[in-house]
């Protein structure tokens, strides 16, 4: 066995990483596939939010580990070796724990809120994709249900012939709230508009990885 590992870059701080790695990890444990997250971010805000799921769920398909430095490379070759799915949460900086995990990646997974400050961001991360040969993916995050920015962004977005996912996700307070109980939203609110987003950005990173579908565990 070895994992499709994702990893969640950008440089701005404050984009939404650890949010999309939780969300899209319990998404993909709740359709049946074997999860790993990996924080390599020293706020440790993922490792956090695993201590609260420990507490709260028994869930045997994802497990979270936190690690930087020297041991960071065996940990990713370990967990890939054991699980479907790698998930990492890298830090906002292009130091060197996120080159490794970018360069053991299959695909770089940029959120980008619809703001100047986070689409001028993009450029370290995607730079750093191309150099180590790795497929990037912008996907749009915490989208307002309206406004101009969000078409300009876009626009944007096409003019320099970025990759960017069909799926963008709002800015919906469920997704907090969920991770506040150490859950997803598709365990919080399976129905809401939110679970809808995060299902449909993991159907198609995973197309793109190539995840073998899985029996759900629903």
């Amino acid at each position: 066995m070895t994992a499709k590992a994702v990893a969640i870059a950008q440089q701005k701080g404050g984009a939404g990483k650890t949010t999309i790695a939780i969300q899209l990890g319990v998404t993909w444990a709740r359709q049946g596939q074997r999860v790993a997250l990996l924080d390599i971010d020293p706020q440790g805000s993922l490792a956090a939010w695993y201590d609260l799921r420990r507490k709260a769920v028994e869930d045997g398909r994802l497990v979270a580990h936190e690690v930087q430095g020297w041991k960071l490379a065996t940990e990713i070759d370990r967990l890939k070796s054991n699980f479907d799915v790698l998930i990492i949460d890298t830090p906002p900086h292009a130091e060197t724990d996120a080159r490794v995990a970018i360069r053991a990646a299959s695909l770089i997974l940029v959120p980008v809120q619809p703001s100047p400050m986070d689409l001028w961001a993009t450029t370290p991360t995607l730079t750093l994709a191309k150099r180590e040969k790795s497929s990037s993916l912008l996907v749009l995050n915490r989208l307002p249900s309206r406004g101009r920015l969000v078409d300009v962004i876009r626009s944007r977005i096409a003019e320099e012939q970025l990759p960017l996912a069909k799926t963008a996700l709002g800015n919906r307070s469920a997704f907090a709230a969920s991770m506040m109980e150490g859950k997803g939203v598709v365990e919080t609110q399976p129905k809401g508009t939110a679970a809808v987003e995060i299902r449909a950005l993991a159907e198609e990173v995973g197309a793109v990885i190539g995840l073998a579908a899985r029996r759900a565990a629903e």
